[in-house]
């Protein structure tokens, strides 16, 4: 399992965008739903509450920076039309509603955000995110052009709306979203690592691993930089070189969850086992990566299977669990899974993890036979989030 993305998405949410505070200041978030001038029954009931609408905006906007997006929603829905800035309980709604996969609801909010006059660089993001998780690629990608038009060298934009794409499945369409980035900001390194992770996916090896060294030579000695190292490395089979540039950037005081959970995830790959000492310091590396960031599937996966390698059958079905909650695509949690349901003696479930992957694998066959040329996707690939996803 290659690392995560650095979708700065959280599979799971993967959505980013600017949690606007009632100063009109922001900060970079996630989505989920809106409302519209005739309440809906949630929004009346929202709207009763007692709290005064400019303290329900803040709550909202707390809840919403740690990525609680459904709990952040009611805040926001009783704040709306009753707050001095509007536009920060509208936008912020739309965030949530996106961030708890309700596309259709943000489209209608952001929409009529735009017709108030509201046309800027975050609604045109968030709308083409939403619009990608809704599956209208035509309509993303224009939202996409106009918001880069207002900010073409935020290189996020481009990311998060790469990675609303990859939720889908859609890979041509999210390397076009990297590649059309990458015309406005040719010298970042997070695209290049991006442009990397994608073609990993279609089996392009050689191309990958050039974007990876292109990442890490634009931005040396930095989380990106290594987190690129690592990656080219487990591409090119050399393990030990992955475990080393791991090691030398948390040397350096790395100490981020994605290169935690690389040097971890490496460790295994490189064959450690229960009682040697490379799988205490995998152990240590992951279960840092998991308390750090609990909604990065890649580091929950990898622990959970730590913990089964090591009999702690209980933990890793936790983690392998959560993982596959986080990223319910990621190939690796399935067999896992079975294996850990098995020795629990839950035949049932374990079945179940191996249906779900046969089912997996026959679509991946079928669109490995009906995609153009020779490309085919590779299901152990994982890609460092950064996110998009988690604000």
């Amino acid at each position: 399992m290659l690392l995560k993305k650095p979708l700065w998405q959280t599979r799971r949410l993967s959505i980013a965008a600017v949690i606007f505070l009632t100063s009109g200041a922001t900060k970079l978030a996630q989505a989920q739903k809106p409302g519209t001038p005739s309440l809906s029954p949630a929004e009346q009931t929202a709207q009763e509450s007692s709290t005064p609408p400019e303290a329900e905006l803040q709550k909202g906007i707390e809840l919403a920076r740690s990525g609680r997006f459904a709990e952040a929603l009611p805040h926001f829905l009783a704040a709306r039309g009753h707050v001095s800035n509007e536009y920060a309980a509208d936008f912020n709604l739309a965030l949530c509603y996106v961030g708890t996969g309700q596309a259709e609801e943000a489209i209608r909010l952001l929409s009529e955000l735009q017709k108030k006059g509201h046309e800027n660089a975050s609604v045109e993001d968030l709308l083409a995110q939403a619009d990608a998780k809704a599956g209208r690629s035509k309509e993303a990608m224009e939202a996409l052009r106009r918001g880069a038009q207002f900010a073409p060298k935020d290189a996020k934009q481009y990311i998060y709306v790469a990675d609303a794409f990859l939720e889908r499945g859609e890979d041509e369409l999210s390397l076009q979203a990297i590649d059309f980035g990458l015309k406005h900001v040719p010298d970042s390194a997070r695209l290049y690592y991006e442009r990397g992770y994608l073609l990993s996916r279609v089996d392009e090896t050689d191309a990958a691993r050039a974007a990876y060294e292109h990442a890490a030579g634009l931005a040396p000695h930095s989380e990106i930089g290594y987190l690129a190292e690592v990656q080219k490395n487990l591409l090119a089979g050399n393990i030990s070189q992955a475990i080393e540039a791991a090691r030398a950037g948390i040397r350096e005081g790395r100490q981020d969850y994605q290169l935690l959970a690389a040097l971890g995830d490496s460790l295994l790959r490189s064959g450690a086992k229960p009682g040697d000492a490379e799988f205490t310091e995998a152990k240590n590396a992951l279960e840092k990566s998991v308390a750090a960031r609990p909604t990065y599937a890649s580091s929950q996966i990898s622990l959970g299977h730590l913990y089964l390698l090591e009999g702690s059958v209980d933990k890793a079905v936790e983690h392998l669990e959560a993982g596959r909650q986080l990223d319910s695509r990621n190939f690796s949690a399935y067999p896992l899974l079975a294996k850990a349901y098995q020795k629990q003696g839950q035949r049932e479930k374990a079945a179940a993890a191996l249906a779900t992957l046969a089912k997996m694998n026959q679509e991946l066959a079928q669109k490995i036979r009906t995609a153009p040329g020779d490309s085919k996707a590779i299901p152990g690939a994982a890609r460092p989030e950064g996110s998009a996803t988690q604000p």
